[in-house]
């Protein structure tokens, strides 16, 4: 599983793809993405550091992403806001662990390694495809994206 922040930044990131190029407001953002305001300022403060999202202030500010999404991966803004933690040797030091990890152990990383696989090979535009009438976001249909021109 990912963490929160991961998936907010996820929600943020689609959300701007998929009004792509016009600037959308962190209110507009929060709104479309059921993320917290105060949160979503601390994800895009991360996602803007490492350069997948541009900030603008201003009359007509706001975050637009830097390139196309069909350029980054899930893994990218997953890692952007919160880098996934593998198990490389035995989290309780047991001494007798120390040329590999238990079978417990062996699992979770086999696990989150595949589960980081699966991420790095998913763009982002990926996700903005409609499939069987299933949205790209939980409780926002197309119709009801805000795009607010120039």
């Amino acid at each position: 599983m990912i963490s929160q922040t991961a998936e907010y930044a996820l929600r943020a990131i689609v959300h701007l793809a998929q009004t792509h190029p016009v600037p959308q407001t962190a209110a507009n953002i929060a709104e479309r993405t059921h993320v917290p305001v105060p949160y979503l300022s601390k994800v895009m403060q991360s996602l803007t550091r490492v350069g997948l999202v541009s900030s603008q202030r201003g009359l007509h500010g706001g975050f637009t992403l830097v390139r196309r999404a069909a350029t980054f991966s899930v893994l990218d803004v997953i890692t952007a806001v919160e880098p996934l933690h593998h198990i490389r040797s035995c989290p309780l030091r047991i001494p007798e662990h120390k040329d590999g990890l238990c079978m417990l152990h062996g699992t979770l990383e086999d696990a989150l390694q595949k589960m980081e696989e699966v991420y790095s090979a998913t763009p982002i535009d990926k996700l903005l495809d409609d499939r069987n009438g299933i949205k790209a976001l939980c409780g926002c249909a197309k119709e009801q994206l805000v795009v607010v021109p120039d």
